[in-house]
């Protein structure tokens, strides 16, 4: 992308994922909202859903709640609510963080299409039929002037599935939150694995629950799993030693993270894999799968296993647990790493993209 920066912008973004608690896409959206107005603070950035949902905590004078409908005709929300939204706050770009744009192109938009999950197995995402059917319309349609992805890896799947032309597609990678450092803290007694993300069947958690009941019959070791379970994830049978600690602060996840032996991400597929990084920031050896994006992200640091071999995973975990020498080096690798990602560069690289936007649209 080139060209000269255009000046103060007016930026509305989609807060619908704001309406859930956690997840990426929520911590997406809100960690990047938040990093835009500090970054630009001569800008105005607007959440805007017609949904109700949080505002982030402690967010910038510049980043404010949009206007949700009233009038029957604005609960036409994609068609109609947004569009008069964007036409009232008289707003520059309107970024989609959640796979979606409004359905007429009045305002240069940008899409983030965080992985192609809901068109690999329907299993994975049973009611995402709206996004799997709405999405590669808006893109066949030009509706997204430019999209966003958080990994080449994504970038380069996307252009070959919807056929987005190279330069309307930038990959912007994401960050850890800035709580996520190493932490003196500890908060358990007993040695650990971590595994941090939605309990869903992607995450591939039967892979490393094996492993682990497996090595903990030769060492005094819990496997502990943070995260929200949805629905059609099955109870855990209960395990001395397995801790299945739901949704935690971001304080104490960050103690955890900085504590455990390693942190296990043996995903089916990602299309980035913030838990990853998020534990590289609290200097945590990393164990994944070797999904290309989770691949791309960790780079040089950390394990890459084959996502079902059990036995590699329990070499893995084995390895982890006698080898101190081993994990020191991780840590070491792991806060190198997590040293190139900061939600300030995130930002701005994400200004650039609404830069562009604006020169693309209408093209």
């Amino acid at each position: 992308m080139a060209g000269p920066r255009v000046g103060r912008m007016r930026v509305a973004l989609d807060g619908t994922p704001l309406a859930v608690t956690s997840g990426g896409i929520a911590r997406y959206t809100r960690e990047l909202s938040c990093a835009l107005a500090e970054a630009f603070p001569e800008d105005e950035y607007w959440l805007v859903s017609d949904q109700d949902f949080a505002m982030p905590s402690g967010a910038p004078a510049n980043l404010r709640r949009g206007r949700p409908p009233v009038r029957l005709w604005e609960r036409r929300w994609w068609s109609a609510g947004l569009i008069g939204e964007l036409r009232r706050r008289s707003i520059d770009v309107f970024h989609g963080t959640d796979f979606a744009v409004p359905y007429l192109p009045v305002r240069p938009a940008v899409m983030t299409l965080h992985d192609l999950s809901p068109w690999k197995l329907r299993r994975w995402y049973p009611e995402a039929g709206r996004i799997r059917r709405r999405t590669p319309l808006l893109l066949r349609l030009g509706l997204a002037t430019m999209v966003v992805t958080p990994t080449e890896a994504i970038r380069r799947e996307a252009m070959a599935k919807f056929r987005v032309p190279a330069e309307r597609i930038v990959a912007v990678p994401l960050a850890a939150a800035g709580l996520f450092r190493p932490v003196e803290e500890r908060l358990r007694a007993a040695p650990y694995f971590l595994h941090v993300g939605v309990l869903e069947p992607r995450k591939n958690l039967g892979v490393i629950v094996e492993a682990w009941r497996d090595v903990s019959r030769r060492h005094p070791v819990e496997l502990v799993l943070v995260g929200r379970r949805r629905r059609d994830f099955p109870e855990l049978e209960p395990t001395p030693g397995l801790v299945v600690e739901g949704e935690v602060e971001d304080e104490r996840l960050a103690a955890l993270y900085s504590h455990a032996l390693a942190v296990l991400y043996p995903s089916l597929y990602e299309g980035f894999g913030l838990p990853v990084v998020e534990a590289m920031s609290c200097g945590a050896p990393v164990i994944t799968s070797r999904d290309p994006a989770v691949t791309e992200v960790a780079a040089g640091a950390g394990l890459r296993l084959e996502f079902t071999d059990v036995r590699q995973w329990i070499e893995g975990l084995e390895l982890a647990i006698t080898n101190p020498e081993w994990r020191a080096e991780q840590r070491r690798r792991s806060l190198e790493r997590a040293r190139e990602f900061s939600w300030s560069r995130t930002a701005r690289k994400t200004r650039e993209v609404y830069e562009e936007a604006k020169r693309r649209f209408g093209r």
